[in-house]
């Protein structure tokens, strides 16, 4: 009898502890890539390296963008984009959190896709933003989860107090022109710690 006993609290504190797991995010099999526009008509696919977060056993996460990994291919235009643009000196990383509410994500079993409404905050540049989007959860091997945006989340460089450095960038560039909407996905893996 105390054997049934031990192996139920021992079943229960797992599945407790299995409920309220938390999650660390794997920067090596995650994305974030932004479309910048220039001259009205050239459209190019850039991204950041460094990606660092979890999610909270509170299904609360918070993904950190370490905004000097920018990545456009293009030595020249990264250092400026660090300096002109982002000012990574002052505003190393931008930050997004939201709350998944009532997901259970220790229940997301291999290949069952949830699909969710969310509001974020992206805090960036100084500014911070609330935005409405629509992700897709899906389970994978191990308990780990994968978060994909279902469209791309439109961005305005004015929100963020970006629209004078989209103008230095286009002075010392010569441009007549970079778009101020930026389209911004995301693939995010997260694996239970």
């Amino acid at each position: 009898m105390r054997t049934n006993k031990l192996f139920l609290v021992i079943t229960l504190l797992f599945f407790t502890l299995a409920a309220q797991a938390a999650y660390q995010l794997e920067s090596a099999e995650s994305s974030l890539h932004f479309v910048s526009i220039k001259k009205g008509k050239i459209g190019e696919v850039h991204s950041f390296a460094q990606l660092s977060g979890g999610i909270s056993d509170k299904a609360v996460v918070e993904v950190s963008i370490g905004l000097a990994s920018v990545k456009t291919n293009i030595d020249i235009r990264d250092e400026r984009m660090k300096t002109l643009l982002l000012e990574t000196d002052t505003f190393p990383a931008a930050v997004v959190t939201v709350n998944l509410g009532d997901v259970q994500l220790a229940s997301v079993g291999v290949g069952e896709v949830v699909v969710k409404t969310l509001a974020l905050t992206l805090d960036l540049h100084g500014k911070s933003k609330l935005i409405q989007t629509e992700v897709q959860i899906i389970g994978l091997n191990n308990g780990a989860l994968l978060v994909n945006s279902i469209k791309p989340i439109m961005l305005n460089t004015f929100d963020f107090g970006l629209s004078e450095g989209i103008q230095k960038l286009m002075e010392v560039a010569k441009l007549p022109s970079i778009a101020t909407a930026v389209p911004v996905s995301f693939s995010l893996v997260f694996k239970p710690q």
